[in-house]
């Protein structure tokens, strides 16, 4: 199976315009700590709040009309939500597209609170919280910070805060249409953070599309971004460094500092977040979900992270993207596992089989076949207690009508949790009892799959 599963894959890279004759692909091993997230979510932004990590993200297929918010203790075990704001319905204004809500933006002002700017229909807004966590309501009086006409050659969107060392704000953004022509805007903000202090700046670099996000470093000021095409294997990221935040900006003689990488599976990273954890910088970017669909059909995007440095001559070093993902100082080394258990039920395809929900790796999962009822089976190998089950579905947005049974005898089949419509990641359902069995049981076949199932 495992053969047939890397000439699919192959074949879907040979089809992109990617050498086919790779190397045996380690991306679907289990245990791997890449993808971060069980989920297609895209645009991360990532902030530490009172000992709690916060990834802010958009919920793919392109956008939501809400967004999506992880949130985490440890680093790797991580729960889903959606705050109260954004939504698509809340920032609309008379001169909004119909794009969703995309690119969240977050950082602690000098205040102390929380800002987010984030873009709604081609426009930016701009919200505020207490804290990290919220709750979030829009800053700005209902309208846009950035509305859709204020540059109609450009996409207002991917507004990216930086607060330099002495606390001041700027706000970066912009893309450009039909994945071409991409610019590149700064503007200081006021202390209020909501408005312009003084005009605002076309800054952009060579070989910009969209994506802005500042860094500060040995006391230069990088411009990282990106630029190609998200759905194709050209996306990538890409720097200019400059004496100011205004730059003028010179793209850097690394630059690609990360793009597709066939070798390592690695399809069209990009719109990343830079944050550092014990003095430590890493990048948190998306990437193609595998295996990889050449036709673009679909935008399944995963979020991932590794290490990244930055080098002694002013050079910002090439990220080497993994799917092991990179050891984050303050990070758990790896994800909470429940008990051990041996997968059979509704079969898949060959990359899509019962096993793939017991692998602990978020960049495979169990896809059965169409077929009633969908079954997934855990044999825990001898009868033990058993607490509950923590599933985490292939989208964290929908709903899952499921029921959970036992078996002693893996025959004879006894209810445990009743048959309901359940949404989350993970979604958590308490079923104590003592057996060697246990089976979800699905009530429709269309859409079913899970990352993972966790029995504790």
């Amino acid at each position: 199976m495992m053969k047939n599963a890397f000439a699919i894959l192959a074949l879907c890279l040979a089809g992109a315009g990617v050498a086919a004759d790779v190397p045996t692909p380690r991306w679907d091993l289990p245990g791997a700590g890449n993808p971060l997230l069980p989920g297609y979510f895209a645009d991360p932004s990532i902030v530490r709040d009172r000992g709690r990590w916060y990834i802010f993200a958009t919920i793919d297929p392109w956008g939501d009309d809400r967004l999506g918010l992880w949130q985490s203790d440890n680093g790797r075990d991580w729960t889903f939500s959606t705050p109260d704001w954004p939504t698509k319905q809340a920032a609309t204004s008379p001169t909004s597209g119909d794009a969703k809500v995309w690119a969240p933006s977050v950082v602690q002002a000098r205040d102390g609170r929380w800002w987010m700017y984030v873009s709604v229909g081609n426009e930016i807004w701009v919200g505020t919280a207490p804290s990290a966590g919220g709750p979030w309501r829009d800053a700005n009086g209902g309208k846009p910070l950035v509305n859709k006409a204020f540059a109609p050659k450009y996409h207002m969107i991917d507004a990216e805060a930086f607060i330099d060392d002495d606390g001041q704000a700027y706000l970066y953004w912009g893309s450009g249409w039909n994945w071409t022509n991409g610019h590149c805007f700064v503007a200081k903000l006021k202390p209020d953070m909501i408005g312009f202090d003084g005009p605002v700046r076309d800054v952009t670099p060579a070989n910009y599309f969209e994506g802005p996000f500042m860094v500060k470093a040995n006391g230069r000021y990088y411009l990282t971004y990106s630029d190609g095409n998200t759905t194709k294997d050209t996306y990538k990221v890409r720097y200019a460094a400059g004496a100011t935040p205004f730059g003028p900006f010179e793209e850097g003689v690394t630059s690609p500092i990360l793009q597709t990488d066939a070798a390592r599976q690695i399809v069209s990273p990009g719109h990343h977040a830079v944050f550092r954890s014990g003095g430590d910088p890493y990048i948190l970017y998306h990437r193609q979900g595998l295996p990889f669909d050449p036709a673009g059909t679909e935008v399944k995007r995963q979020i991932a992270v590794d290490a990244l440095r930055f080098a002694a001559d002013g050079t910002i070093a090439k990220v080497e993207p993994t799917h092991t993902g990179g050891a984050v100082t303050g990070f758990a080394a790896a994800r909470t596992r429940g008990l051990r258990w041996q997968a059979s039920g509704t079969a898949g395809d060959p990359l899509h089989g019962p096993e793939r929900a017991a692998d602990d790796n978020y960049a495979t999962l169990w896809k059965p076949l169409v077929g009633r009822p969908v079954t997934l089976v855990a044999d825990l190998g001898k009868s033990r207690p058993v607490r509950g089950t923590r599933l985490r579905p292939e989208y964290a947005t929908k709903p899952y009508r499921f029921r959970v049974e036992a078996s002693r005898d893996g025959r004879r089949w006894t209810p445990l949790a009743a048959d309901a419509v359940r949404t989350g990641s993970p979604i958590v359902v308490a079923h104590p009892t003592t057996t060697r069995w246990l089976r979800l049981v699905f009530a429709d076949a269309a859409d079913v799959g899970v990352f993972e199932w966790t029995i504790d």
